[in-house]
């Protein structure tokens, strides 16, 4: 089966000579949905433009169902919807009105019922004729999610949708996009929150200075690159690592209260039990021991930090 979104060596370039995307190559699958992580001004916002054809790409090739971006703009722009991070409203309308003049941008046929089930699930309904100037920021960014369903798109592109909104906003927000995954429509997010990532997410991608550094299922990632840490409380604080344990894997924290050690735990040796006996062969005591799995932002800052 062909991907939904198929990117291919797309660079953009500005004037000033900064390269915002260096010759991305990226597929995103039919009802999948994707997390695209990275740092600020990694290049996520200017990616998702490109797609979406609010930025224009200097070189490159991008097809939504089959559809070229800028060769036929019109049939790829009508299956896409976007929630971006800023808010950008016509203040002086109502939430009601808002959402069927969206739906009609996109030449989809007037449906109220669809327009009423929309806000009920957004918890909008009860807004549908209050003006938007009269809403608070959260209910402002929900608006904002129903312009972008209202004409029932395929796609859906969410960017940092719920940086700075409330817990119910964001809960309301990954029970919808479970729903439209479900309905088989493809959702591309970017997220500050890795923890929604790795939650929701069938697959990530990490971009950083323009570039994809990696790209993988999620619990293909975690498995490959996430491994376990073990945590020394000692019984006397450390100023420096004893010579003795010069090459381990070995970090002071906690101003030498704690001893850190991160290990492969599928690897047929592990190296724990060899380093707490030469921990007990040069007289380094712990009074308490812990171990916790890698979690995805463990991994974006780790690859972010070596394509740094």
């Amino acid at each position: 089966m062909s991907p939904m979104i198929s990117i291919a060596a797309v660079t953009k370039r500005y004037g000033s000579g900064l390269v915002a995307l260096d010759s991305v190559d990226l597929n995103i699958a039919r009802g999948e949905i994707f997390a695209l992580l990275g740092p600020n001004g990694a290049g996520k916002t200017t990616l998702i433009g490109v797609v979406c054809g609010t930025v224009s790409m200097t070189s490159g090739r991008v097809l939504i169902d089959g559809h070229d971006v800028v060769r036929d703009y019109r049939a790829a722009r009508r299956i896409v919807g976007l929630v971006p991070q800023e808010i950008a409203l016509d203040i002086f309308t109502t939430v009601r009105k808002a959402a069927t003049y969206s739906r009609g941008l996109f030449g989809r046929a007037p449906d109220p019922a669809y327009i009423e089930r929309l806000l009920r699930e957004l918890s909008l309904w009860d807004k549908r004729d209050a003006r938007i100037v009269e809403l608070s920021g959260g209910m402002k960014r929900r608006v904002m999610i129903a312009k972008a369903l209202a004409h029932e798109p395929d796609v859906l592109f969410l960017d940092e949708p719920t940086a700075g909104v409330d817990v119910n906003l964001r809960r309301d927000m990954w029970e919808l996009v479970r729903r439209l995954r479900a309905e088989g429509v493809t959702v591309i997010l970017t997220t500050h929150y890795i923890e929604e990532a790795e939650e929701m997410a069938d697959r990530v991608g990490v971009i950083n200075h323009g570039r994809i550094v990696l790209v993988d299922e999620k619990t293909a990632l975690m498995r490959k690159l996430g491994k376990r840490r073990l945590t020394l409380t000692l019984q006397k604080p450390l100023a420096a690592l004893p010579r003795e344990l010069e090459g381990w894997p070995l970090d002071l924290e906690d101003g030498g209260q704690r001893l850190s050690y991160r290990f492969d735990a599928s690897a047929e040796d592990t190296g724990v039990p060899t380093l707490l006996r030469r921990l007990n062969e040069i007289g380094v005591d712990f009074k308490d021991l812990d171990t916790s799995a890698t979690t995805l932002e463990d991994i974006f800052v780790d690859l972010v930090g070596r394509a740094a």
